[in-house]
């Protein structure tokens, strides 16, 4: 009677068993906090029916079959609770797991960009070295030519790989966070007549025209005048780089008090006129090193790919942005940061 009443209960117990699994599986799919809460009192009830079966078998009292299945009973809650616990566990576990995993992936991400920027800025830089150093020997033997124009070009390398390096230092402290903004109340249009008036020499040299307005009330902002100031001159130099000559750049200044969300910014658009630029394309202008061609050597007058990405870098670090459209002859740039106030008196 005893093998019998064993083989009774085993058997029901795997078919309770096996409906268990099957509806702690397809739970699984949609929660796994409620599979886990449920495989333990599957377990249970698994016992429960094993339990009843052999005690029906057995021809045990009614008595004593309450007494086992209260006692049964009572561990219930208790594995409910330790599987929602495991299940939190577990949860916890694979959360911190793919988190780790991104930040790896984000890590290898960039590195390979700052190996990548590397090999372009040390590409870049031997460009004009090679120059200073060709020109340097002529000098040297006194085979420079009747112009005297070596010295002026010499100096303009010597410029131009600076620019570089500038740019470089400034990605590195963006990318670091090892920026130190010294804010102060600025008046955004003061900087953008600077950019403007430092940009006419290379407007005038490349026969591009240049065109500004700004409100007649100040727009001012709570920011870094030196860094602000790099990042509208980054704009303003990247759109007169890529405009024919004949050209227009225009640079406007706008300030809208209310915003979106109720925080005022200012708007500084520099619209250019490269052509425009595939729409795919838009989002890799600000790539540290990317210049929409696979030639690595920039050509006269191209810097080393950063003033876009320095320039968006440094607007973020305000609290802004820098975003860019196709529109017109070219592509729209437009820098925002928050207002720190807005003034009544008027430019001289």
């Amino acid at each position: 009677m005893i093998a019998e009443a064993a083989l009774l209960a085993a058997l029901a117990a795997v078919a309770v068993g096996a409906v268990g699994a099957l509806a702690v599986r397809a739970l699984a799919v949609r929660s796994l906090v409620t599979a886990a809460v449920v495989a333990p009192v599957v377990v249970i009830l698994t016992v429960v029916v094993g339990v009843v079966v052999t005690a029906r078998a057995m021809f045990i009292n009614d008595h004593d079959q309450a007494v086992v299945l209260i006692v049964t009973a009572t561990s219930l809650p208790i594995a409910a609770a330790f599987g929602w616990l495991i299940a939190r566990r577990v949860q916890q576990l694979m959360r911190a797991s793919a988190q780790e995993a991104a930040q790896r992936d984000r890590d290898r991400q960039v590195e390979q960009s700052r190996r990548e920027l590397v090999a372009w800025v040390s590409h870049d830089l031997r460009t004009p070295l090679a120059g200073i150093r060709a020109m340097a020997e002529a000098l040297e033997d006194g085979h420079a030519p009747e112009d005297g124009s070596y010295p002026a070009r010499i100096r303009s390398e010597a410029d131009r790989m600076s620019d570089m390096v500038g740019g470089l230092l400034a990605l590195s402290r963006l990318q670091s966070g090892t920026l130190r903004l010294d804010l102060a109340p600025v008046d955004v249009g003061d900087l953008v007549s600077d950019a403007v008036a430092s940009a006419r020499v290379l407007a005038d040299g490349r026969g591009v025209h240049v065109t500004g307005s700004a409100p007649p009330l100040a727009v001012t902002a709570s920011a870094d005048a030196g860094e602000l100031s790099r990042a509208l001159s980054n704009l303003v130099t990247n759109a007169l780089t890529h405009t024919a000559p004949g050209g227009t750049v225009d640079i406007s200044l706008d300030a809208d008090p209310d915003g979106t969300d109720g925080a005022g910014f200012a708007r500084v658009a520099v619209a250019d006129g490269c052509g425009g630029i595939p729409e795919d394309e838009l989002e890799r202008l600000f790539e540290p090193g990317w210049r929409g061609t696979s030639a690595r050597t920039p050509a006269a007058g191209v810097g080393a790919g950063l003033g876009l990405a320095v320039a968006r870098g440094i607007a973020r670090a305000h609290g802004g942005e820098v975003t860019v459209a196709n529109t017109g002859p070219g592509c729209r740039f437009e820098l925002t940061l928050p207002l720190h106030e807005q003034r009544t008196e008027e430019h001289p």
